[in-house]
């Protein structure tokens, strides 16, 4: 269930360094708009990014290969050879990468963020990575004067094009009251959950909903299909009622429609329900559906999907069953 803004009220709004946004624009001490820092333009990168470009924020940006940073060349960003590069020209830097071993190179490498940033500039991680590394990023950011953010979304491609993410907030009240009208450019429910680490362990619960759902959304369809049900009226019949979810919602269409290309890939999929699983095991948790969700998309990798989307978990329980499973409308 979404959470609406006002959910925001324990956002901090008494932190004791002022947001660099007044009136909705982000601004410096100086009344200037910040300089803006966007390391990794991938599925979702590069539409966020692109908000805060049409934004009117001057901004660097930088990935792992500069063809995919082309287009956001092309509306104006700057290319910079290296994150740390990137956060030396930068108040704010934004990374969202794919998994933890590229959060720590990107943050802690000598040529990383935390290295090139100036005491007093925010560095904000929206990639879904391990809470430890979080905290970890956190420490050697402050003891360099240097504010450190974690904030990984959800809301997949759809989200990132039409900023309606979810981001889930981590860090000191000062630092994320001062990022906040950038957020604001990015999603639509933000939501400030604790100190350095929080933000992506209430990542690790958004994918844990997630992953057994997602078994429930492909279980359904092959199951209206193998009946000889028509489709599309049984997705109308039951997406509104009890029964619906974002997840039925956005990706039934596409599932019934063949299309299986990366809103979120798998393989980043199955990285983040093993943190969710080493994570659980530390709290002394059990979590069976976890653990089935995350083996049936190892299968899936395993049958060469890794680098489609979530809802390509239907394919692999479709071969378990021997269905062939093509476009439905």
């Amino acid at each position: 269930m979404a959470l609406s803004r006002s959910v925001r009220a324990i956002s901090y709004r008494d932190a004791e360094k002022a947001p660099i946004g007044t009136g909705g624009a982000a601004v410096t001490e100086d009344n200037e708009s910040p300089r803006i820092g966007w390391i990794g333009t991938g599925v979702m990168g590069s539409s966020m990014c692109r908000h805060l470009i049409d934004g009117g924020y001057r901004t660097t940006v930088h990935s792992r290969t500069r063809a995919k940073a082309s287009d956001l060349e092309a509306q104006g960003a700057v290319w910079a050879e290296s994150p740390a590069a990137v956060a030396e020209v930068s108040d704010v830097t934004f990374a969202i990468v794919g998994f933890p071993n590229d959060v720590r190179e990107v943050f802690l490498d000598e040529s990383g963020v935390v290295a090139g940033a100036g005491s007093g500039s925010v560095i904000v991680d929206m990639t879904t990575s391990e809470p430890s590394l979080a905290v970890e990023i956190h420490a050697a950011a402050a003891a360099r004067g240097i504010g450190a953010v974690d904030a990984p979304v959800s809301g997949g491609d759809v989200g990132a094009r039409n900023a309606t993410l979810s981001i889930m907030v981590g860090g000191e009240p000062g630092d994320v009251a001062r990022i906040e009208p950038l957020l604001e450019v990015l999603g639509k429910t933000i939501v400030h959950v604790g100190g350095p680490g929080a933000g992506q362990h209430t990542k690790m619960v958004n994918q844990i909903l997630i992953a057994s759902g997602m078994i429930g959304v492909s279980e359904a369809l092959l199951y209206a299909k193998q009946a000889g049900l028509d489709m599309d009226r049984v997705f109308a019949a039951v997406s509104g009622g009890a029964a619906g979810s974002w997840s039925l919602s956005n990706y039934g269409p596409r599932i019934l429609g063949g299309d299986f290309a990366p809103g979120f890939y798998v393989d980043h999929f199955v990285k983040d329900m093993g943190i969710a699983l080493r994570e659980a095991e530390t709290l002394e948790l059990a979590t069976p559906g976890l653990a089935l969700a995350h083996q049936l998309y190892v299968a899936l990798q395993a049958q060469g999907g890794g680098r489609n989307g979530t809802q390509a978990l239907l394919l692999a329980l479709a071969e378990l069953s021997n269905i062939e499973w093509t476009a439905q409308s």
